[in-house]
């Protein structure tokens, strides 16, 4: 780091009695009180470099012996009256970049200008500040830190505001033309020393090099410092992202153990000040962060916007902060995992163990999004354009192509989400206190189109009502008009088929659908489970009989194991007994009616009113059963 050394006398200050005196033949005339501490002084040499004594001089009356003058708020306290003094008699002092924010404020604090003598303290600290302190990157930032000790008196005399200046200059330069000093340079010297300075000079990561050092900083002076970074327009937001990260890792770790010990029982009153002081300041230095954050896309990772937004969730930050973070984090929530959607829940209101609401707002975001523009022009154009092919033609199909992939990338991200929120439905399912009507609300957020499939929504179903068994008929039966049975695979129909949690009327529709399926594919159609076969002789119904009403109170006894399942076998009962048992129960929904007193549609109804077609096909499949029921 750089240094200025001034005078040449050595250094004769001692102690005596708590008094700090100069040792000298003349007899001393002046004391001076600084904060408590008392030094026996001269007269002459100090007055003749510090205006303000000069005039607190002449204002006091003079004693016979010694003059006394009081500086009560002195910048800086003993250590930097005493570099003035030292300076005033010529005594061997050194200046760096630790201790000249301090004695820049006591020589405008004692009006040690030009005025009085040329070549006095004021000037020589100048000099050395914009000739070496604002050249050098540690020096910086080593005196942009100890301006925090003497806010006012740093932002009048421009200290603050010229090293903030300085370091977002540098913060834009190669590492290698800027003054580095001993910090993060030795590790940049290092990589140097074995890779050779051009192959460091390519290296991304060189980029970045500024953040971890300005990391050290108070999130007051960061917060300003980042904001001249990113007002100079020469970082790229990923940078500013990555900068952002790293002082969050350095300033917010281990949130939610600190605020549990926060929340633990405190000894005593100075223990919970103490403690809500700490979580005072995490809450401005995130909120702080959040309002740091890049507007472009992808500047920050979706792992690092939900850690925000748990720790948000955590040190209770202000609802504009929460939907700034669950915004951003809509933008790109295709990256996110599972376990990073996992917030956990504070409210005193709600005993669920997780936030469900802020993803139910993020997916909600996620959705707005995802409006697609037209990929064609309007028909009446067609004709006249395919006959008069111009240059603004190929234009606007070159627009139509570019919407045409927005659309398509629009599609791909909400597959993604589709599997995120199926997989983050399986780790909500078991907490015991989710309401049903939550768990709803969060699968139908996802439209339908982008499940391909619907295994993985009912194996979340399965651990829904696993986990809460005391669901009655109604709630189950909301709870399943999500799935779609007809998107299940092989193993999941077996498994549903089987599944004695299940309402009896899914159960038959997954028959239903996959007798439809193996007809349609020309496959051989196998027999009813043994279990479902026993279910339907419960209730008194011959297979090869018309069915009568069924009661949906029984359960189906099965493996919970998809695997265990052998498979289907050719079923004997015929599907107009699945058709009349899913319509049967449907009668029995009429109960469900909506708030406005409209009863709810069901989704088995449009079904069993097969077309002409369907109703063929299944004509073939029962003669082909009969024919082998009267061979065999």
């Amino acid at each position: 780091m750089k240094f200025m050394k001034l005078g040449s006398r050595p250094d004769t200050f001692y102690t005596n009695e708590a008094v700090r005196s100069v040792s000298s033949e003349v007899t001393s005339d002046l004391i001076v009180q600084v904060k408590g501490s008392r030094y026996l002084l001269h007269k002459f040499p100090l007055l003749s470099k510090c205006l303000r004594l000069q005039r607190i001089c002449s204002e006091s009356p003079e004693t016979l012996q010694h003059q006394i003058v009081q500086l009560p708020d002195f910048p800086g306290g003993t250590e930097a009256f005493e570099l003035c003094a030292k300076f005033c008699y010529g005594i061997t002092i050194t200046f760096s970049a630790y201790n000249i924010v301090a004695a820049r404020c006591a020589a405008e604090y004692l009006q040690m200008t030009e005025d009085v003598e040329k070549g006095n303290l004021v000037y020589k600290l100048e000099v050395f500040f914009n000739s070496c302190i604002l050249h050098g990157w540690r020096d910086s930032i080593v005196t942009l830190h100890t301006t925090k000790a003497f806010p006012l008196w740093s932002e009048d005399l421009r200290i603050t505001s010229r090293c903030i200046e300085a370091i977002a200059s540098k913060a834009s330069t190669h590492p290698f033309k800027v003054s580095l000093s001993h910090s993060h340079s030795r590790r940049v010297r290092d990589d140097v020393s074995s890779n050779g300075v051009e192959g460091q000079r390519q290296r991304p990561a060189a980029k970045g090099w500024w953040a971890e050092d300005i990391a050290e900083l108070g999130i007051d002076l960061y917060w300003r410092t980042m904001i001249a970074i990113k007002s100079d327009g020469k970082i790229p937001s990923n940078l500013i992202g990555e900068a952002l990260q790293i002082y969050a890792s350095r300033w917010l770790p281990n949130i939610s153990r600190r605020i549990k010990a926060n929340r633990e029982p405190a000894g005593s009153n100075s223990d919970s000040d103490s403690a809500s002081e700490v979580t005072s300041k995490s809450r401005l230095l995130l909120e702080s962060i959040v309002s740091l954050l890049p507007s472009e896309k992808g500047a920050v990772s979706c792992s690092f916007l939900l850690k925000l937004l748990k720790a948000a969730n955590i040190l209770n930050v202000s609802s504009s902060s929460k939907m700034e973070l669950a915004r951003r984090v809509a933008l790109q929530v295709e990256e996110a995992r599972v376990g990073d959607l996992l917030i956990p829940s504070l409210s005193s209101s709600s005993n669920t163990l997780y936030d469900v609401d802020i993803v139910l707002t993020i997916l909600e975001q996620f959705m707005l999004q995802g409006q697609s523009p037209p990929t064609s022009p309007p028909r009446s154009k067609l004709g006249t354009e395919r006959r008069r092919r111009s240059r603004s033609a190929e234009n606007i199909d070159f627009k139509l192509q570019e919407s045409r992939r927005s659309s398509s990338a629009s599609h791909s991200s909400k597959l993604k989400v589709a599997k995120i929120v199926d997989g983050y439905l399986q780790q909500i399912a078991k907490d015991i206190n989710l309401p049903l009507s939550k768990f709803i609300a969060v699968a139908e957020t996802i439209p339908d189109f982008s499940r391909l499939d619907h295994d993985e929504l009912y194996r979340a179903i399965d651990i829904y009502l696993k986990a809460h068994p005391d669901l009655n008929k109604s709630e189950r039966k909301k709870l399943c008009r999500v799935l779609d049975c007809k998107k299940l695979s092989v193993g999941a129909c077996m498994h549903a088929a089987q599944n004695e949690k299940l309402p009896l009327r899914v159960v038959v529709q997954v028959l239903f659908f996959e007798q439809a399926r193996a007809a349609t594919t020309g496959g051989k159609v196998t027999d009813l489970p043994s279990n479902i076969k026993a279910l339907l002789a419960s209730h008194n119904i011959d297979p090869s009989k018309p069915p009568r009403a069924l009661s949906t109170t029984t359960s189906i006894p099965g493996d919970d194991q998809w695997s265990t399942v052998s498979g289907l076998r050719s079923p004997k009962s015929r599907i107009s007994t699945l058709r009349m048992k899913l319509a049967e129960d449907d009668d029995l929904d009429e109960n469900d009616m909506n708030p406005d007193g409209m009863g709810r549609p069901s989704k088995f109804k449009g079904f069993c009113a097969l077309p002409t077609g369907p109703k063929k096909m299944f004509s073939r499949l029962l003669s082909t059963n009969r024919n082998a029921t009267e061979k065999s």
